[in-house]
């Protein structure tokens, strides 16, 4: 059985061809950060005939299902990537769109602490810097 059919499986998913060639395209893609339209244009160029309102039907699924998680950057369209588990924050160029992935402790303590020193616990976190290249 394939790896993608198993964590299909896995996530309470039936394993169907678009959800299969949807997760191999999300897991073999160079760039991580891939919108609905992204996924459709990536199958039309590999000859995979699957609906671009299939492709939208099957991000939701997997988010739904924890494969993949939403993001939703200033300008305006919605963007996958897979969970993988490992958390990160991110950059976005506000000149090109591109999506930058990082990680800084520094960074994680300041936010506990913060939220510790209002008398909270911090459970969870979204954080996203609006960049552009130095001298641009």
């Amino acid at each position: 059985m394939s790896n993608e059919n198993q964590e299909l499986r896995k996530a309470g998913l039936k394993v169907t061809l678009p959800r299969v060639k949807i997760l191999q395209l999300l897991e073999s893609a160079s760039e991580q950060h891939l919108s609905a339209e992204d996924v459709y244009k990536m199958l039309l160029d590999a000859g995979e005939d699957v609906g671009l309102a299939t492709v939208y039907r099957v991000l939701t699924q997997f988010e739904s299902a924890g494969l993949v998680m939403r993001h939703n950057f200033d300008g305006g369209h919605s963007v996958f990537e897979l969970d993988r588990g490992d958390h990160h924050d991110h950059m976005v160029c506000t000149d090109t769109g591109k999506v930058i992935e990082f990680h800084n402790e520094e960074i994680e303590r300041l936010q506990k602490q913060i939220a510790e020193e209002h008398g909270y616990e911090l459970t969870g976190h979204s954080l996203v810097l609006y960049v552009k290249k130095k001298g641009a």
